[in-house]
């Protein structure tokens, strides 16, 4: 705890898949020597993400079913009190938020308590942008352009799958959304740590240029037509099926998915297999070793229009 005695707090912000799970397991690996709290929000109906960060000594905190902005943001500040309560503090608190948050509702969070304001401070909103896929968002998603806009850090990430040209073009337009924002670079999120925590660089008076009604508490509401369909199949999946399967779905509906990831329990496979997907864009490794009990898969697809009964019957097939 630095600067007034207060606990730093960062959030992790960016679009579906930008990279920010990649950046949280680089940072809870690092050798920084500070004790931190991390707290995860998922829009999928089923907890993914934290099978998907590295064993740490950090403690991690879920918040599943809906949006961190706006219907489990009572959840995120019943935990954050809890934190406070403890005698054991924390050197820093990271908060990764859903892809689909607006970050100014859960900003706010840290200035109409009392006793968080007290406590805590915000130290810095750091946002992926992924360079691959974020045009075909930019123009139509809300979220995806407050998320730039309120930025203190934005890491440009994935720049390895794009042409350099395509790289300075979209930081030339990321740069007219987001003037005062650090910028870097990066390839998986790689950046050195010290350049993200503790760097002070969050700026109330900024945000409230932004948007006058920042300190204003407002419903905020996501597109209808985006939506999470979580899916669980006991037992083990058919690695061929499974190939042949996500291959045609994401050559036919490849635009519609912004984000697929889970956790499969393959036939022949001691490990389960960890895939995730963005758009088009789909990769597969090993996951942690297998606990006791039975076997089984836990997939989530956020996207436009999806057809729940469908993909439930397209894995269920893969049995």
């Amino acid at each position: 705890m630095e600067r007034n005695g207060k606990t730093p707090i960062t959030v992790l912000t960016g679009f579906l898949g930008s990279g920010k799970t990649t950046l949280l397991n680089r940072i809870l690996t690092e050798q920084h020597g500070k004790r931190i709290a991390v707290i995860e929000n998922e829009f999928g109906e089923i907890g993914i993400d934290n099978d998907l960060v590295v064993n740490a000594d950090e403690e991690i905190f879920e918040m599943n079913n809906g949006c961190i902005c706006c219907t489990v943001r009572g959840d995120l500040i019943r935990i954050l009190g809890n934190l406070m309560r403890r005698k054991s503090g924390f050197d820093h608190i990271l908060i990764e938020t859903t892809g689909l948050a607006d970050p100014a509702p859960v900003l706010q969070t840290f200035f109409v308590d009392d006793e968080m304001g007290e406590q805590l401070r915000l130290d810095a909103l750091i946002t992926l942008v992924d360079a691959k896929h974020v045009a075909l968002h930019l123009d139509e998603s809300t979220e995806c352009q407050e998320q730039i806009a309120f930025a203190d850090v934005i890491l440009l990430n994935k720049i390895d799958l794009v042409a350099a040209p395509d790289v300075e073009q979209l930081e030339t337009r990321i740069r007219k959304m987001n003037r005062f924002a650090t910028l870097h670079r990066t390839e998986r999120a790689e950046i050195d740590i010290t350049k993200l925590l503790d760097i002070g660089a969050f700026d109330l008076d900024r945000a409230l240029e932004l948007d006058p009604k920042f300190l204003q508490e407002d419903m905020h509401e996501h597109d209808p037509t985006v939506t999470s369909v979580g899916i669980e199949v006991a037992g083990e999946l058919d690695e061929a099926k499974l190939h042949k399967w996500i291959g045609k779905l994401l050559a036919e509906r490849g635009t519609d998915i912004f984000r697929m990831k889970g956790i499969l329990a393959v036939r022949g496979k001691p490990e389960p297999v960890v895939f995730q997907g963005v758009h088009m864009l789909f990769e597969s490794q090993a996951g942690k070793p297998w606990g006791r009990g039975l076997r089984s898969s836990r997939l989530v697809f956020i996207g436009r229009n999806l057809d729940r009964a469908e993909l439930s019957a397209a894995v269920r097939s893969c049995s």
